[in-house]
């Protein structure tokens, strides 16, 4: 007799993975770009609503500025660099637990920087450190054991960051503000150095890809001319040269806004995600040309450069990226 029909329970629907902690700790870019965010907002409420609650030994305005270039923006690059690690080189610069022990060191240099006392400040300090010393040499490790010969200098803007925060924090303790503002704008600019390289290689990447038919230039021999005057502006402004420094870093600002209108930004326009990436781009290079002006002599707010390079430049690339 033939099966008129045949009744079986139903399939029990599937259960959803939970969420795993080791997924959030796989790349760099999890944490430390959800960190690095977080801080912006955290922070800058903080400087506008209750500055009077800035009481730790970093304090005011070297707060401040200390917080939104390695705090905010240098933390964001970390989280970049350790994930375009690992598909420069095949190699996980940093996972999994050491990750998170990162993760954790970030937070204990940010909360220490906020309790008042030498001993706090101490062990922020160390943590803020430690922090750029372990990305740059779980970079650099990912690099020279594959010798991707390509990214050799990236870990060494890293460890250049670390030193200009290192001598930044000493002369905030001794209160030499001359010093502070000549590190800080080392750091800004090793920072812009580094954001340069990376956004070069990331904008025609993207644009080439999203927009059907663009073809626009890596400017690979360009970009040497460009990470060398970078380099000799940093040098030169350590060295205590402003004049130098100035024409070095106008050199890096004219070849970035060449480098912009070279990309057929209008081309881009109806592509936020692109169109966003190139308005931070120039954004930089003109704050770039700004801080080239401050540093000869032109009439120009030293508080000027500063933010235009911040929130021109680096904020607008980081919204594009992080999205």
């Amino acid at each position: 007799m033939s099966t008129l029909l045949s009744i079986e329970e139903p399939a029990a629907a599937p259960r959803r993975a939970k969420p795993q902690w080791s997924a959030f700790t796989e790349m760099g870019f999890r944490p430390l770009y959800l960190a690095g965010c977080f801080w912006a907002l955290a922070s800058v409420l903080l400087w506008v609503h209750a500055p009077a609650r800035l009481t730790g030994v970093l304090n005011g305005m070297p707060w401040h500025a200390h917080e939104m270039l390695w705090g905010f923006v240098a933390t964001i690059a970390v989280g970049f660099l350790l994930t375009a690690g690992a598909n420069w080189t095949g190699k996980n610069p940093l996972r999994g637990t050491p990750l998170a022990l990162l993760c954790v060191v970030w937070i204990v240099a940010r909360a220490g920087y906020l309790v008042p006392g030498r001993p706090a400040f101490v062990v922020a300090a160390a943590a803020d450190l430690l922090f750029f010393l372990w990305a740059a040499c779980a970079l650099g490790r990912a690099v020279a054991v594959t010798r991707n010969q390509r990214n050799y200098g990236i870990p060494f803007l890293l460890l250049g960051l670390a030193v200009a925060n290192a001598l930044y924090l000493w002369a905030s303790v001794q209160g030499d503000y001359v010093a502070l503002m000549r590190y800080f704008n080392a750091g800004l600019l090793c920072m812009a150095v580094l954001t340069l390289l990376i956004a070069r290689r990331v904008i025609p990447f993207f644009a080439k890809r999203a927009v059907a038919g663009l073809d626009i230039p890596a400017h690979t021999r360009s970009g040497h001319w460009q990470l060398a005057a970078g380099i000799v502006a940093i040098a030169c402004l350590v060295a205590g040269e402003p004049r130098a420094a100035a024409l070095a870093l106008a050199a890096t600002g004219l070849i970035a806004l060449a480098q912009w209108a070279s990309w057929k930004p209008w081309a881009v326009r109806k592509v936020p995600l692109l169109w966003i990436l190139y308005a931070g781009y120039g954004g930089l290079g003109i704050g770039l040309l700004a801080g080239a002006a401050h540093l000869a002599g032109y009439v120009l707010r030293p508080a000027w450069p500063a933010h235009v390079i911040g929130v021109a430049g680096f904020s607008v690339l980081i919204l594009g990226m992080v999205t």
